[in-house]
């Protein structure tokens, strides 16, 4: 099979680019499946309760994003004191289990106290009106729980953002025992795909059918010749791109409204709400298969940076159809984050009998 050259550099140069999964569109999305899901059910009330006036699930749903300050204007003294007291905020969004293994483990390799996996719980006990200290560390309210599980069910539907893919010197995916073992000398940590450097603009020819297998991409005049995206950004932004036009969609609600008329079957996870992020991890690792699946890496390569710092990189090869499994892939999670945000709020919510 014919691969796509791509790069993955190992970099401190890379290591603070922070990508929002799903972007914008994906996340609001995500939201909007669950606004509809939840109209006129107790949940819908409980939520309004919580939320401003003219809020919804899919208004809200980038708002963990926004206080990063990223694409969303001004913060506002609500984000300025969420942050202030979440000083490890922007790790709340992903894990990094290695995505070979079946199941997420707390303590295993990649894993961490202040994950999506524990911070979804914490959001889940607050909603239920758990009072023990121990199940809210980070002393959410109400309405933070809400906002957070609103976008953390999103992130954690985003492949990238629970499989982590770990690169050994000889440029093989490995999965390692422990997480000393990624010391950036014997065994490299992608950093969640941040530092994976995909040929964008060659997936995107392919994607539109502008040229096929082993043609070259057509340059336009005033335009670079290599145009790179992280891999993790492909997934966040890209992806979602492609899933939309897989359905003749343009907006997050109307990705919505033909995702639900679509009658999708999507599983329910199981046992007390609290447990759920366990379940959709788990599920996570399964797509996050499907998104290395024919990805292999090459050589490791030293390299000498513009301000004279070493990093490494290995060359990395995608099939050539990469755009279209990935794109059905981001579609189904999609819908499966919106779907089980519904879920999760009707089971913390149910409808009163």
């Amino acid at each position: 099979m014919k691969k796509l050259a791509c790069v993955l550099a190992l970099t401190s140069a890379f290591a603070s680019f922070d990508a929002a999964a799903w972007g914008r569109d994906g996340h609001k999305a995500v939201g909007a499946i669950a606004d509809k899901l939840l109209k006129g059910s107790n949940a819908q009330k409980q939520i309004q309760a919580l939320l401003l006036p003219g809020e919804t699930l899919e208004s809200i749903a980038n708002w963990a994003d926004c206080v990063k300050g990223s694409y969303c204007g001004p913060q506002t003294q609500e984000m300025v004191d969420y942050v202030s007291g979440n000083p490890k905020h922007s790790e709340y969004h992903y894990t990094d289990v290695p995505f070979q293994l079946e199941k997420y483990h707390d303590h295993g390799v990649g894993t961490a106290d202040v994950d999506i996996v524990q911070t979804l719980r914490q959001c889940i006990a607050v909603l239920q009106g758990k009072t023990d200290p121990a199940l809210n560390p980070h002393k959410f309210t109400k309405r933070q729980a809400l906002i957070l599980l609103t976008h953390f069910a999103g992130d954690i539907h985003q492949p990238l953002h629970v499989g982590a893919a770990f690169v050994s010197k000889d440029g093989k995916f490995v999965v390692p025992k422990t997480h000393a073992e990624v010391d950036e000398t014997a065994i490299f940590d992608s950093r969640g795909g941040n530092n994976l450097l995909l040929d964008d603009a060659k997936v995107s020819a392919l994607a539109d059918g502008l040229i096929g297998p082993g043609e070259p991409v057509p340059v336009r005049e005033g335009t670079p010749k290599a145009l790179t995206k992280p891999f993790h950004s492909y997934w966040d932004s890209t992806t979602v791109d492609y899933a939309f036009r897989r359905i003749q969609t343009r907006t997050p609600a109307q990705f919505a409204e033909v995702a639900i008329a679509g009658n999708p079957q999507v599983s329910k996870a199981s046992g007390d709400p609290i447990t759920w992020p366990y379940q959709w991890a788990d599920d996570a690792l399964i797509a996050a298969k499907l998104a290395y699946a024919d990805v292999v890496p090459g050589k490791l390569t030293q390299q000498t940076s513009k301000k004279g710092d070493t990093y490494y990189t290995f060359s990395l090869e995608v099939p050539q159809n990469y755009p279209v499994p990935s794109s059905a892939v981001a579609k189904t999670q999609l819908i499966k984050g919106g779907y089980n945000l519904a879920a999760i709020l009707q089971a913390i919510f149910p409808d009163k009998a």
